[in-house]
């Protein structure tokens, strides 16, 4: 299984040419290379500074006052994915998340991006951590996404008139659902039947724009399986987004009003019941990666555990009745899956819940209780799709080529659709999977969970 990744710890000291950084952590790179095959951005660069050997050669080399982190120095750091693939293939155990966790708040220095760089970045992170500018930006895209319309401008190339960043926000953006503009989900679902235990879920800021949907699937499926739910109405983003690009002082704040809106909706008198949760849990994998370095982000985290759902469930199990009520999945998005044949799924590991939780077997041992299902490994299952948060918005070319290889890796699996359980994953998949020869519809596990065991038909 692949490790449990966390943030560093400062008790290691800095290194000499860049403070802040672990001593020692990069010691025990011998080069050997292994990291190379499993490295995404290797993979379409094919540099040795574009890979995990080569950055950190280049912070040795800064170590010893042989290299300047200038701007040439840490475009190469930018070209990262941070997905941790290289962690989980390193024979000699070099802790390269907590090097790049270390160095990445140092490349947002003014002098080392053009100002078109910071701008976008800028943009990014006053629109995506806040879901009520995010849905002002949208409302009047709402006539546009997943219509004619924008199958025609896709038609015409009109979006590369937009540039290259544009382009590539205008290629990931869906179908907008009307729930996606208000959180009308209840602060409190009761368990069906004896409850079992009570759980607070993270909405998700962008999950809840754009694929609405799971965490819909996710309440149902919770409170089907006797676990009672509590969804504070006014909480925001976790951080994670700010998080993974190195921003700390926005992660902070956004990571303490998310707990603070927990705090305020879980107690005596409050909304959410007085009674404390057995656990807080998340639907979007890169969302549970930031939430569960919380104390060493920002020295706290929730009163109660955080779990991804999927964890979580595997963990406590699927209720009886629950179970007693899973049908096969006749249709999925119109693929027969009759009978004749089980239901083929290609399933996505997502990289911050393979590499960066350690969670791989979880996931496919809920989706294998749905009868008549047959899961589907891609030939590459630990190699980054491009999404990675926003690299698919800062760093469009490269997050194109590797999804477009991961979308022929799940297409040529012979599935009838794809699984992934982060949000940024599925649109980067469904993006790159509707130019392929076989597109692939994509979903939630949680979704199919929720058509097995909570529809009246299964369907």
């Amino acid at each position: 299984m692949a490790p449990q990744h966390s943030t560093p710890d400062s008790a290691s000291g800095p290194l000499p040419g860049l403070p802040g950084l672990p001593v020692g952590v990069a010691d025990p790179c011998v080069h050997c290379g292994f990291c190379l095959t499993s490295c995404a951005s290797y993979r379409v660069m094919g540099t040795e500074m574009d890979s995990p050997r080569g950055r950190i050669h280049a912070l040795k080399a800064i170590e010893a006052g042989q290299l300047s982190l200038d701007a040439t120095v840490a475009s190469h750091f930018d070209s990262c994915l941070g997905c941790f693939a290289c962690v989980t293939a390193c024979p000699s155990g070099v802790r390269y998340d907590q090097l790049l966790a270390a160095t990445r708040p140092k490349l947002n220095a003014p002098d080392l991006r053009s100002p078109a760089q910071r701008s976008w970045r800028r943009l990014l992170f006053a629109l995506l951590p806040y879901p009520e500018r995010l849905r002002a930006l949208l409302t009047p895209l709402r006539a546009y996404a997943g219509t004619p319309l924008q199958a025609l401008s896709r038609r015409l190339g009109l979006p590369r008139l937009l540039g290259p960043q544009l382009e590539a926000m205008e290629q990931l953006l869906p179908p907008l659902a009307p729930e996606a503009f208000s959180d009308a989900l209840p602060v409190l679902t009761p368990a069906i039947g004896p409850r079992r235990h009570r759980v607070g879920l993270v909405l998700g800021c962008v999950q809840r724009l754009f694929d609405p949907a799971v965490n819909r699937a996710a309440l149902a499926v919770l409170s089907a399986n006797g676990i009672e739910v509590v969804i504070p109405p006014d909480q925001g983003c976790c951080g994670a987004v700010t998080h993974h690009q190195g921003e700390l002082d926005q992660t902070r704040a956004l990571a303490t009003a998310l707990i603070a809106s927990f705090d305020a909706a879980v107690g005596p008198g409050r909304p959410g019941g007085s009674e404390p949760l057995d656990a807080v849990l998340v639907a979007a994998s890169g969302c549970g990666h930031t939430l569960k370095q919380l104390p060493e982000l920002i020295g706290t985290s929730f009163r109660a555990p955080v779990a991804d759902i999927q964890e979580f469930l595997h963990r406590v199990g699927l209720s009886e009745a629950f179970q007693a009520a899973m049908q096969p999945l006749n249709h999925s998005d119109g693929q027969p899956a009759g009978p004749e044949r089980p239901l083929r799924l290609a399933y996505h590991d997502a990289c911050h819940m393979l590499h960066g939780q350690g969670l791989q077997d979880e996931p496919r041992s809920l989706l294998r209780r749905i009868p008549h299902v047959q899961l589907l490994e891609a030939r590459e299952a630990g190699v980054c799709c491009g999404s990675a948060g926003v690299y698919n918005l800062v760093q469009p070319e490269e997050a194109a080529e590797l999804g477009r290889l991961k979308a022929a890796d799940l297409a040529g699996s012979g599935a009838d659709l794809a699984v992934s359980a982060n949000i940024g994953c599925s649109l980067q998949l469904r993006r790159h999977l509707a130019d392929t020869p076989r597109p692939l519809p994509v979903l939630h596990p949680i979704q199919l969970l929720e058509r097995s065991g909570c529809a009246p038909n299964g369907d």
